[in-house]
């Protein structure tokens, strides 16, 4: 039987460490231990020094088990899985100890934290006597890639894909890509044209040879793991053949049916039968199933009439495509936050209350009112009032910054002196203008003659305490400067509301088996050396759905993304994790239970020699451990996770020092 001969390698971790723990004094008491040859404690375990540690240890002392005591191990157990890898080990013969988050960083007293480094280094070295070397499995990846949402941050993924001459499925649930970016009129700082620059982004991915585009489409269902996902689409029925639809919108202009525009954000109406803008890719009709008064009642079939292409098809059914892809990316934006439930606000009680998308509608010159800033009684405002923070930055609602909300209401600003020559004031917390020209954005609005005023807003009511006010929406606020509280009337209220997690994450988060933080956003691999990557492999996250982010930020962590998929897919193959499942065939029952709660599909129930087993499917097990907590008879088992390890680890963290 082989010698057990440890090596234990205490971090200081800077002062993370060391600052709380008596690191020499673990150090020495870990060599202590039964079985233990060496035991060494440095600065920056991490570190090339610090590897060359555990490299050197390996080949001149005869180590052949490694403990490691440190930070985090999701953060650097596969650096020094790879240090004991290069010193001749096999790297799953490596345990390792967090003495900073399980320690350190949560302990005050240095006496106490460092007996208890003392116990989880004692508890690891107990466990790495029964650690087994383990194969690490290659599978080929698929060369294509699902981008989920085309919004500005799916369309630069998929675009930067394609570009490297790889497929992409880019699955868009509205008619037209395109996101939130098309309901802009400018943005910030520049107040360049928004659609100006978008527009020729959506022709390239609408003719890309290397896109194949799904609008109108869902992801309904995502099986496998990395390198080879399985995924369902459900094209939804939009009634009208793609191939034979011109866009020439007689049939919008014949639909009798009129209802309130998404694109428009209510401002406006637009068919039952409708393109939701002039830009839109696909530039094709859809009849919305809804309210489609032939659909619903079998009376109508104006748009039939009116369509000499003969593109209507009300036979059309709902379609399930399948495709399969080595990896996704997820961009499935925001929701505005609906100020409607602030009562104290008057949003939608009073007409002149109105959200940021609202206001950009009216602002642009293709939207309801052309590009003139109106109220709802025809005339233009003489006075108007921008709320920051609506929704953000509030434990009621939304603890976050939003981060966009301060320069889009600055922009508000600029475009309604532009536009009306009104006076603006700006109601604000404190200004938070943080990306590169956004500061002297700002200094330009003040030069310009906007009012701010630095305060919380209490409400916005209509009751009149003096003949100025009368007929106005008043503003009733604080001013942390002055020191009380002011009332200003306006005719025009801006609330710049909040962005949210849409109202389908948790939904979309099941169905790709990623996790969602406390604020509902999706939840990051590290937050600062792996912000794109979440915790299942293969699968990225980009743009707002991760947390609120502007343009600029969004395409570049879209791009970052791409460059992921790209080098993946340039490797050919992905390395399989080989802590897996494994079935003890003599005592499985064959009760499907493993089948029925494994996210990924791996175990199945087979006949063998006639009787019924569960067989695990290697290339698709993550050894996440759910079959072998459901197994009544303990019939799977984890490798590298053990009965054995796991219970000699507990007993080594429950007997006396």
């Amino acid at each position: 039987m082989e010698e057990i001969r440890t090596g234990v390698y205490i971090c200081h971790c800077g002062l993370n460490i060391a600052g709380v723990v008596d690191v020499e004094e673990v150090a020495k008491y870990a060599g202590q231990l039964p079985g233990v040859v060496v035991s060494r404690e440095y600065r920056y375990m991490c570190s090339d020094p610090g590897q060359d540690l555990i490299k050197d240890d390996i080949k001149e002392l005869g180590v052949n088990r490694v403990v490691v005591a440190s930070c985090s191990p999701r953060m650097h157990e596969p650096t020094f899985r790879k240090a004991v890898e290069d010193g001749g080990l096999n790297p799953y013969l490596y345990e390792h100890a967090n003495i900073r988050e399980h320690c350190s960083w949560v302990h005050d007293d240095k006496e106490l934290a460092t007996n208890k480094a003392k116990d989880l280094v004692r508890a690891a070295v107990r466990r790495v006597c029964r650690h087994e070397p383990l194969v690490v499995r290659e599978a080929p990846f698929t060369p294509s890639v699902l981008v989920i949402g085309g919004g500005i941050a799916g369309m630069q993924a998929a675009l930067d894909i394609a570009n490297g001459h790889q497929k992409v499925y880019l699955v868009e649930r509205d008619p037209s890509i395109g996101g939130h970016m098309a309901q802009l009129d400018r943005t910030f700082p520049t107040l360049d044209c928004s659609e100006c620059i978008l527009t020729p982004k959506m022709s390239d991915v609408g003719h890309h040879p290397f896109i194949e585009l799904h609008t109108y489409s869902e992801v309904e269902e995502v099986s496998g793991s990395i390198g080879s996902f399985k995924v369902k689409i459900r094209k939804k029925a939009r009634y009208v053949d793609e191939s034979k639809c011109v866009g020439c919108g007689d049939c919008e202009e014949k639909c009798p049916w009129k209802v309130p525009s998404e694109y428009e954000m209510g401002l406006a109406k637009r068919g039952v039968i409708y393109i939701p803008f002039a830009q839109a890719i696909p530039n094709v009709a859809t009849i919305d199933g809804e309210h489609c008064v032939y659909l619903q009642k079998g009376k109508c079939r104006a748009c039939e009439k009116a369509c000499e292409a003969g593109a209507i098809d009300f036979e059309q059914k709902d379609e399930i495509i399948e495709v399969e892809v080595g990896a996704i990316i997820v961009a499935t934006g925001y929701d505005q936050f609906d100020p409607a439930v602030i009562s104290q606000y008057g949003y939608r009680r009073f007409d002149n209350v109105l959200t940021g998308l609202e206001f950009e509608r009216l602002t642009c010159a293709a939207g309801p009112t052309e590009g003139k800033i109106l109220l709802k009684d025809g005339r233009e405002p003489e006075s108007v009032a921008l709320v920051h923070c609506v929704g953000s930055r509030d434990q009621n609602y939304h603890e976050y910054c939003s981060r966009v909300c301060c320069m889009y209401a600055l922009k508000y600003a600029h475009l309604a002196k532009e536009l009306t020559k009104a006076d603006v004031y700006q109601f604000y917390i404190d200004m938070r203008c943080f990306g590169e020209g956004y500061e002297e954005f700002y200094n330009r609005l003040s030069e310009e003659g906007v009012n701010f005023i630095r305060g919380k807003v209490a409400k916005i009511t209509d009751d009149a305490v003096t003949d100025e006010e009368k007929g106005k929406l008043v503003v009733v606020s604080e001013d942390t400067l002055l020191g009380k509280l002011i009332r200003v009337p306006v005719d025009m209220v801006i609330l710049c509301s909040a962005l949210q997690p849409r109202a389908d994450a948790e939904n979309v988060g099941k169905i790709l088996n990623i996790n969602r933080r406390a604020d509902g956003f999706f939840l990051e691999r590290h937050v600062k050396l792996d912000p794109v990557a979440t915790p299942t492999d293969g699968i990225f996250i980009a743009g707002c759905c991760e947390a609120p982010r502007d343009i600029p930020d969004t395409v570049a962590q879209a791009e970052a993304t791409a460059a992921k998929a790209l080098s993946l897919i340039s490797r050919g193959t992905v390395t399989l994790e080989a802590a897996i499942s494994t079935v003890d065939e003599s005592i499985c029952h064959g009760c499907g239970r493993c089948e029925e709660v494994c996210p990924f599909s791996a175990p199945s129930i087979v006949s063998k020699n006639g009787v019924m087993v569960s067989e695990i499917n290697e290339a698709l097990c993550k050894g996440c451990g759910a079959c072998a907590v459901i197994c009544p008879t303990g019939a799977v088992t984890i490798k590298h996770f053990t009965q054995d390890e796991i219970l000699a680890q507990v007993d080594a963290l429950t007997e006396a020092r």
